[in-house]
C-alpha cells in the first residue's frame, strides 16, 4: 500500500467522519443539516450510498458503533439522533434522543461498551446518554459543574467509566460517568483512587492557554493527551496528575490528536499536515512531519524567464494550491487499523472535505529516522 491514499468526497467541509466495524462503510458530515453514508467499492474509493436527514441546522458531530452497528448525530438545533439500521429493507431509522439542552450539541462519541455516549453543547453542559427499554427512548443525565463554556472535545476511558472533556474555558477535565441506572460497578485505578458517583470531577488541568480542541486517552487509557488553540501538546500520566508533560510546538492551532502506541501520538490541525510527536520521559518531543511538502514545479525556470512567458502567452501560474495533501485543516483523526495495542492505518477527514488514509508503516519506512 502507498503511504496514504485519498479521496475528494464533495466540496464542503467536513465536521465529522467515523467508519463501520469492517471499514466498508464511511459516515460524514458536510457541515449541513444532512450527513452521507459511502460505501468502498473494489477499487477502495468510497461512492455515495445515502443521504440522510433529520436535524434542522448543520450536524456537527458523528459517530458509528462498530458492534452494535449504531450511529449518533449532534447538531446545531440543540438535538441528538440514534440511527438503527433495518434488517429487512436496509433503511436507517432515528430515534431522537432527550438532551434538555437549550444550546447546539457539539460533539458526541459512543462508549467503548455502546452501551452509552456523551454529547457536549454550547450550554456548559455534558449528557451521557443511554437507553431505557421500557420507553423505548433514550434519555441523558447531565454533569454541569465546574464546566464554564463549550464542550468542544469529549474521549472515553476505555474501561467504560471515566470520561476526559475539553472544553472553552481552557480546561481539560476527567469525569466519573458511572450511572447506578445500568448497575455500574467500576473498578479503582490512578485516575479514580476510590469509588466516585456519577459526576464527580476526579481531575482537573488548566495547563493549557488556549481553547481545548482535541482530547484522547491512550491504548492502555494509562495516558491522556490533549492539545489546545494555542498549538500546545499536553500528556499527562495516570497516578501523576500533577505533572503534565506540555510541548509548545511552533504550528498553527491544533485541533485533533490521537495515539499510535503508548509513547507516540499524532496531532493536526490548521498546518494540514499530522505530525508525529513523542513521549519520552516527562518531555513532548516533535518527531516528523507525516506528510512531505510538495514543491511547486517551476520547470527550472529563472524569475525573468518567468515573468516573460506571463507577459508573452498569458499563461498564469497557479498559486492557489498547497503543497500538502489536504488544502484546509484537518478536523479530526481516526482509527482504521489496530493490531497488537499499535495504530498501523489511521484517516484525517479536512475543511476540504477530504478523507485521507495513513499507513503507519510505509509513512516510517519513507521518511528518514522516523520512529514510532
Amino acid at each position: 500500500m502507498a503511504a496514504k491514499k485519498e479521496q475528494q468526497l464533495f466540496t464542503g467541509p467536513i465536521s465529522g467522519h467515523a467508519y463501520n466495524s469492517d471499514l466498508s462503510q464511511l459516515v460524514v458530515s458536510d457541515n449541513s443539516a444532512t450527513f452521507y453514508i459511502y460505501k468502498r467499492n473494489a477499487a477502495g474509493n468510497f461512492t455515495k450510498d445515502k443521504e440522510l436527514k433529520k436535524h434542522i441546522e448543520r450536524v456537527t458531530s458523528v459517530d458509528w458503533a462498530p458492534r452494535t452497528n449504531r450511529i449518533v448525530t449532534c447538531s446545531g438545533d440543540r438535538n441528538a439522533y440514534v440511527w438503527n439500521q433495518e434488517a429487512e429493507t436496509g433503511e436507517w431509522k432515528a430515534t431522537l434522543v432527550l438532551l434538555r439542552i437549550d444550546r447546539a450539541a457539539t460533539y458526541v462519541r459512543w462508549s467503548p461498551a455502546e452501551d452509552r455516549f456523551a454529547v457536549g453543547s454550547g450550554a456548559r453542559i455534558l449528557s451521557i446518554c443511554y437507553y431505557e427499554e421500557e420507553p423505548d427512548w433514550w434519555v441523558s443525565k447531565h454533569i454541569k459543574k465546574p464546566i464554564r463554556s463549550t464542550i468542544l472535545c469529549v474521549d472515553w476511558h476505555p474501561n467504560n467509566y471515566l470520561l476526559a472533556v475539553g472544553s472553552c474555558d481552557f480546561k481539560c477535565r476527567i469525569f466519573s460517568a458511572a450511572l447506578k441506572e445500568l448497575e455500574d460497578k467500576p473498578e479503582t485505578s490512578g485516575w479514580m483512587p476510590k469509588l466516585s458517583k456519577f459526576a464527580t470531577l476526579l481531575a482537573e488541568f488548566d495547563t493549557s492557554e488556549g481553547w481545548v480542541h482535541g482530547v484522547k486517552f491512550s491504548p492502555s487509557g494509562e495516558k491522556l493527551a490533549w492539545v489546545s488553540h494555542d498549538s500546545s501538546v499536553n500528556v499527562v500520566e495516570m497516578g501523576r496528575q500533577e505533572k503534565v508533560f506540555r510541548c509548545l510546538t511552533s504550528s498553527l492551532p491544533l485541533t485533533t490528536v490521537m495515539f499510535l502506541t503508548e509513547t507516540a501520538l499524532v496531532c493536526a490541525g490548521h498546518d494540514n499536515i499530522p505530525s508525529l510527536y513523542n513521549v519520552v520521559g516527562e518531555n513532548v518531543v516533535f518527531g516528523a512531519r507525516l506528510d512531505v511538502t510538495k514543491k511547486k514545479e517551476t520547470g527550472g525556470m529563472s524569475a525573468m524567464a518567468r515573468f516573460k512567458q506571463l507577459d508573452k502567452t498569458g499563461d498564469k501560474l497557479d498559486d492557489s494550491k498547497l503543497g500538502t495533501t489536504h488544502q484546509n485543516a484537518i478536523i479530526e483523526l481516526r482509527t482504521t487499523k489496530l493490531e497488537g495495542g499499535k495504530v498501523k492505518q489511521f484517516s484525517s477527514a479536512g475543511q476540504d472535505a477530504k478523507v485521507v488514509i495513513w499507513d503507519v508503516d510505509v509513512l516510517a519506512a519513507s521518511i528518514a529516522g522516523l520512529k514510532i
